[in-house]
């Protein structure tokens, strides 16, 4: 996401650190350069031309403060209008006072529409809230099949009645259990076409008639670029749209719809599609999301991650073992297992500030490493891996050719491991760092 964007952007504010005071000339030699990564990236040439007026209005004459070199404060000029054309702040679900909260989901087919849904309602149970999907696309060939697939591995409950192609009635008859059942948010997943037309259009403004939304979320492929943006203009003015969810932003995005989407329309993104897990759904924050292409990093994010993900207890549990008794084999794989959780770490090494994509390819971030260490463990007797000295050459083969990898990733293991239990006995007392969890 925004990887080609940051690199080149970095590669043209490196530049302009290289120089000790900037000249009006170095200033608009480097906006040119923005200029011409922005348009790469097919950002919107109007915004692009907007946003790139009001750096240079502020960065002219922009004075040293202190420790701070031009360069740099040109950076934050560059990052806090790169906020504000992403939507300066979050805009998260605006939900009813009245229960329940009703969304609306709409888009293009192939945009990801029913499987951001269930992502939706995924991330919406996780915050406790009691949440139902209603199958209304009775168009597409195994539509209202995947919605019930996809909530019955959520264990969440969907509304669908094969009776009836009249998507209105389906909805109210939803949105009637669902008050009877007490649900707090309803999700309603529509049909989508191929492309914009009036039927599409009429049928989306009756279903909006009928149930009143709390909200339209439009769902748009993030990798269609400007076609997202003409998209979004399309749907908010026959429906009024009130928030984007940008889908495929993992992929080879160059970024252009998101940074022009709410430039243009002044609707918010709210959240963005990041994988194709059910838990690969995030909350969209421009200012965070400006950090990571000016590759400042975004610690916050990663922090999140950690409190979602981490074993609290667990950690606790390990965290006292290890400081009782110090570290064996299997309490490593077990800190393993707990980072791993955090995701795939190429992303977790994204969120890191500095970190560029020239950086990632000397991190072997292969997301089989895990299972391999892990089958290395396992294929250790439960006396090896409390003490690993005994992991002499006889045992190393035995345990590589049981877990079916080299020794040399054995042996890799095992200086890995005697590298982070040598930190942590030089770190014994308040200053050793705790394993991801504790606090």
């Amino acid at each position: 996401m925004f990887q080609e964007l940051s690199d080149k952007l970095e590669n043209t504010f490196a530049k302009l650190r290289g120089r000790g005071v900037l000249t009006e000339a170095d200033i608009k030699d480097g906006l040119r350069e923005v200029r011409r990564v922005l348009l790469e990236a097919d950002v919107n040439f109007q915004l692009t031309r907007e946003f790139l007026e009001r750096v240079e209005k502020k960065a002219v004459g922009v004075s040293q403060i202190r420790t701070v070199s031009p360069a740099q404060q040109l950076v934050k000029i560059v990052y806090d209008e790169l906020t504000a054309m992403l939507g300066e702040r979050k805009e998260g679900l605006k939900l009813s006072s009245v229960p329940p909260t009703v969304v609306l989901m709409v888009g293009l087919q192939g945009s990801g529409k029913t499987t951001t849904a269930a992502k939706l309602a995924r991330r919406l149970k996780g915050e406790g809230r009691q949440v139902r999907l209603i199958a209304a696309d009775v168009y597409r060939p195994a539509a209202i099949d995947q919605l019930e697939t996809l909530g019955k591995d959520l264990d969440i409950p969907v509304y669908a009645d094969r009776s009836t192609t009249d998507v209105v009635k389906i909805a109210r008859a939803g949105l009637d259990q669902s008050r009877r059942e007490r649900d707090r948010v309803v999700l309603i997943d529509t049909a989508g076409r191929l492309q914009i037309d009036d039927e599409m259009m009429g049928e989306l403004a009756r279903l909006k008639e009928a149930v009143r939304p709390d909200e339209i979320l439009l769902v748009a492929d993030g990798m269609t670029g400007q076609d997202a943006v003409k998209i979004a203009q399309g749907f908010d003015s026959a429906l009024g749209v009130t928030g984007v969810i940008l889908t495929k932003m993992d992929g080879d995005a160059r970024g252009g719809a998101a940074l022009s989407i709410y430039g243009v329309t002044k609707k918010p993104i709210k959240y963005i599609g990041v994988g194709e897990k059910s838990d690969a759904l995030e909350e969209f924050h421009p200012d965070r999301m400006a950090g990571r292409i000016l590759q400042q990093g975004d610690v916050l994010t990663l922090v999140e991650k950690a409190q979602g993900a981490i074993d609290a207890e667990e950690a606790k549990r390990l965290d006292k073992k290890v400081r009782k008794e110090g570290m064996d084999l299997g309490d490593f794989l077990a800190a393993m297992k707990q980072i791993q959780r955090l995701g795939p770490m190429e992303g977790i090494l994204k969120l890191l500030p500095g970190v560029n994509a020239k950086m990632l390819k000397q991190v072997n971030t292969d997301p089989k490493r895990m299972k391999h260490l892990e089958a290395i463990v396992l294929s250790m007797t439960l006396e090896e891996r409390k003490q690993p000295d005994l992991l002499n050459g006889s045992r190393r083969a035995r345990i590589a050719k049981g877990s079916g990898r080299p020794i040399s990733e054995v042996n890799k293991l095992l200086e890995q491991f005697r590298g982070m239990q040598k930190m942590m006995k030089s770190m014994k007392g308040g200053g050793r760092p705790q394993f991801p969890g504790m606090r």
